[in-house]
């Protein structure tokens, strides 16, 4: 009888009973391979019984070490654990090696061993971008080297606490026949980097590229073996960057740090809400203000509409800073549970300062600055929006309501539109706007509809 086939993804892992040049897991071409047959084989015997103990017990929380960086160690989620692994993404030219070499230096002056090892820039080259960030007097050792086998001999024998590696795509193994970056590499590399810091109790660093789409380049599964994964977000245009975090074995996750590029560097912004909102002028037709939540801290963000007749054809959707589709849903909506028609009409949307917001939350600030523009009437510039919006036109309570209006009400706003029925007992000095539906905002508030 002929043996059964199967092919393995060398992307995503996932298996298909026969070849094909697409996977239909990760989407990845000629990615598959035919997998070694496997049998039920001998019974395996000679393995020793393992240690069992109970979910109760009074193992003290893993050891942090803070740098000092606020922002950097509350996406960590308080600070870096002895051991770890850190996967940072983010578009090239984004600023990642400058926060690394910022965050590694001061981990370096709080007293922990740092090494840097880079294998894109020689080490002349990072002590350019040292001098320029005012680090060089910070006791963090460089290193430029692509050998894997050489890296990990390195850290065998200088056994420090903390390993930066710019970049996984970089390393090479010499016992896989692959070039430098490719699946096989990224994969092989980031295991025996991982697998050794565990051994050793050394936390490791590594810097990985992204893709056309945003995600860090390579197999799946190197997000899966570290305990942390990062990105560095921002436009090129604005000088803020997030840093936020989207797994944390030892934290929150969806935990955000903001920054301001510098001609210094990076700094720390201790009040995104207060930057975010600093260029907001005078009241105007299309803006609302989004009071959201980023992991454990509430964030306001301006949304920014603007609606006008568009020429013969299909008229343009354009967002930044937002999923395109939930544009898309909020408008169908606003059409047919409210008969607020955008039909012919190019609508325009983005989330000032470089933010980019994924929460449901979201949806009534955009309703609200969606209607604002098409009905040129301007929002009072007192006030917050937050709500789900449902397919069937309802308004959805969302978390945490105390503390976007507590934040909400720091900043100066003294009104807050939401769904009824949440959960909340008020904030002192901001009235309340309940509402039902959203065909109740647009006609209570900008008389459409």
């Amino acid at each position: 009888m002929a043996r059964a086939r199967a092919f393995t993804c060398s992307a995503c892992g996932a298996t298909h009973a026969k070849w094909a040049g697409r996977c239909d897991g990760c989407g990845g071409w000629n990615t598959l391979a035919e997998a070694a047959a496997t049998g039920p084989g001998p019974r395996i015997a000679g393995g020793r019984a393992i240690a069992l103990s109970p979910l109760s017990g009074d193992e003290p929380p893993p050891p942090r070490a803070a740098c000092g960086i606020a922002e950097f160690d509350r996406v960590l989620g308080g600070g870096l654990v002895a051991g770890s692994a850190v996967l940072l993404g983010g578009d090239p030219g984004i600023g990642k090696s400058t926060l690394l070499l910022q965050a590694a230096a001061s981990f370096a002056r709080a007293g922990l061993d740092c090494l840097y090892i880079s294998g894109e820039e020689a080490t002349a080259q990072v002590r350019m971008r040292a001098a320029r960030l005012d680090l060089v007097e910070a006791p963090l050792r460089l290193g430029a080297e692509t050998a894997l086998r050489d890296i990990i001999a390195t850290m065998e024998a200088e056994r420090p606490d903390l390993v930066v590696i710019d970049s996984i795509q970089t390393m090479w193994l010499d016992t896989v026949e692959s070039a430098p970056g490719s699946v096989a590499q990224v994969r092989a590399a980031a295991h025996e980097l991982v697998s050794f810091a565990k051994r050793r109790g050394i936390s490791v660093i590594l810097v990985g590229h992204v893709t056309k789409d945003g995600q860090i380049a390579g197999p799946r599964v190197v997000e899966h073996m570290v305990d942390c994964v990062l990105y560095f977000e921002g436009e090129r245009g604005h000088q803020f960057r997030i840093l936020r975090g989207v797994k944390n074995r030892f934290g929150a996750a969806d935990e955000i740090g903001v920054f301001e590029m510098t001609g210094l560097g990076l700094a720390e912004v201790a009040n995104p809400s207060a930057l975010f909102l600093s260029e907001r002028g005078q009241a105007a037709p299309g803006s609302a203000v989004f009071a959201g939540i980023e992991g454990t801290r509430p964030v306001l963000t301006e949304i920014q509409a603007l609606v006008a007749p568009a020429p013969p054809g299909s008229p343009r959707r354009t967002v930044v800073g937002l999923d395109s589709g939930r544009l898309s849903t909020i408008l169908a909506v606003l059409e047919a549970r409210c008969a607020i028609p955008f039909t012919g009409l190019d609508v325009f949307l983005n989330v000032a300062g470089g933010m980019r917001v994924s929460e449901p939350a979201a949806d009534l600030a955009v309703a609200a600055a969606l209607l604002s523009a098409r009905e040129d009437v301007a929002i009072p510039p007192d006030m917050v929006f937050f709500g789900e919006i449902s397919l069937s036109g309802a308004l959805r309570p969302v978390a945490q309501t105390e503390n976007r209006l507590k934040e909400a009400a720091k900043l100066g706003f003294s009104q807050a539109t939401l769904p009824a029925r949440s959960r909340t007992g008020g904030v002192r000095g901001v009235r309340l706007h309940e509402m039902a539906d959203l065909a109740s905002v647009a006609g209570g508030m900008f008389g459409a509809g």
